[in-house]
């Protein structure tokens, strides 16, 4: 795992990614963005796609990926580790984020 003041991305995560990067072809050219919007049932919600940068964006590099976060979702999630996770509930991209002060039992959403 890279680790970086801003936002790690787990090894898990970054395979995961190269993985969807190259099965999709709207992936093509693009980074994979990390982004927190309000709603889910605590208040905000992950989100993650692939995506062009935009003015303003923060490019965070682990082993030759690149993944953006806009300044809004970083202030929010600074700090935390995107991780890929699968069980017998599912697979998907997750974050362990040490800002969150509620997560519902998902695990998609949160408060601070």
């Amino acid at each position: 795992m890279e680790t970086t003041e801003l936002v790690s991305i787990s090894e898990k995560a970054v395979a995961k990614i190269r993985e969807y990067a190259e099965k999709m072809p709207e992936a093509k050219g693009k980074s994979f963005r990390v982004y927190v919007q309000g709603g889910g049932c605590s208040g905000f919600s992950y989100g993650f796609m692939f995506d062009e940068s935009r003015e303003g964006d923060i490019h965070i590099q682990a082993s030759g990926v690149t993944c953006l976060l806009d300044p809004q979702s970083l202030m929010l999630i600074k700090g935390a580790t995107v991780d890929f996770q699968e069980g017998m509930t599912g697979a998907g991209f997750t974050v362990e984020n040490p800002n969150a002060k509620t997560s519902c039992g998902c695990g998609s959403s949160f408060s601070v």
